[in-house]
């Protein structure tokens, strides 16, 4: 892999770039693809969430025989702070969300038959989400308390978001394998929630639009279509703070082009996981997920990923 990347002449042609960035992509939507539970639960306005987060995340990347790289593993260490803030908008409950990753991030395997490996440590890119309740979420200001919302037997949420991460994450333009993708990722989202008894039901749409990056291996030009994702939460409440669930998504679409050259390279990614949540105080809490990531594609990765997580109310 040390190899590949010094040889520029060789990599920067369009078609094999293609080839490597289909196998990166996936990897990429493993990383930023989030499979979240909760994401849509209401905030009273004017509570501040601080959170820390830490991901495991090992697996084998499947790269298109013609490449010569075999036995392609990675394995990446993210921590991430995260900061959250609700808030008043045209009489709706609204929130801010803020993340921060930094990872450790080593790709290893066989390059022509003798081991090669590549390591990353840096910040990826961060991003920031903005989302308003739409509909059954109490009104700012309203005499109902969060208590009694969250005591109703059946209730329904619809809410909607965009998400935008920025171009900020450690980039070298002569690599192929960077944490940070040098380009701005737009995401509209959807979500409806549906909660009977000790049950929640969530379902969340996403796009993701993605601009140009003209500093892909030098000066190639990186283009990519929309990605499409849906991920669907089973979540049970057991006692307040203390709940777990079954999540599962599918990501779509995203095909690259390099130089005007299509890649005809659309992902289609299958994740699943299992999380679990608890409180240690009053005002804290300790999250853990298991996350699966298979891709359907000759090509991309099948990953791994294990996190905890840690919040903090004030």
């Amino acid at each position: 892999m040390k190899r590949r990347e010094s040889q520029n002449g060789w990599i920067r042609n369009p078609v094999i770039a293609l080839l490597l960035i289909s196998c990166v992509v996936l990897t990429e939507l493993a990383y930023g693809q989030d499979i979240e539970p909760r994401r849509w639960t209401p905030f009273p306005v004017g509570t501040n969430v601080l959170g820390a987060a830490y991901a495991k995340t090992t697996g084998d990347i499947l790269f298109d025989p013609v490449l010569l790289v075999e036995d392609a593993k990675a394995d990446v260490n993210t921590l991430v702070i995260a900061y959250a803030r609700s808030f008043a908008f045209a009489n709706r409950l609204s929130r801010l969300d803020v993340i921060v990753p930094w990872q450790n991030a080593n790709w290893s395997g066989l390059l022509e038959g003798a081991p090669a490996s590549v390591s990353r440590v840096g910040f990826a890119d961060p991003s920031f989400r903005v989302s308003i309740n739409l509909f059954g979420a109490p009104a700012p200001g309203s005499i109902e308390s969060r208590a009694n919302f969250a005591n109703r037997d059946v209730s329904t949420l619809v809410g909607a978001a965009v998400a935008v991460t920025l171009p900020l994450g450690e980039y070298q333009d002569d690599k192929l394998l960077n944490l940070g993708s040098n380009r701005y990722i737009v995401r509209p989202q959807i979500g409806v929630v549906h909660k009977r008894g000790a049950w929640s039901y969530e379902l969340t749409g996403s796009t993701f639009f993605f601009t140009g990056n003209p500093k892909f291996l030098v000066d190639s030009k990186r283009e990519q279509d929309p990605l499409y994702a849906v991920q669907a939460h089973l979540i049970r409440q057991f006692r307040p703070g203390v709940w777990s669930s079954l999540s599962a998504a599918y990501g779509w679409g995203g095909e690259n082009t390099i130089d005007d050259v299509p890649g005809r390279d659309e992902s289609r990614v299958v994740l699943a996981a299992i999380s679990a949540g608890f409180p240690v105080t009053k005002d804290q809490g300790v999250s853990v997920s298991y996350i699966i990531n298979r891709t359907h594609e000759n090509t991309g990765s099948d990953l791994n990923t294990i996190t905890i997580g840690w919040s903090q109310l004030f």
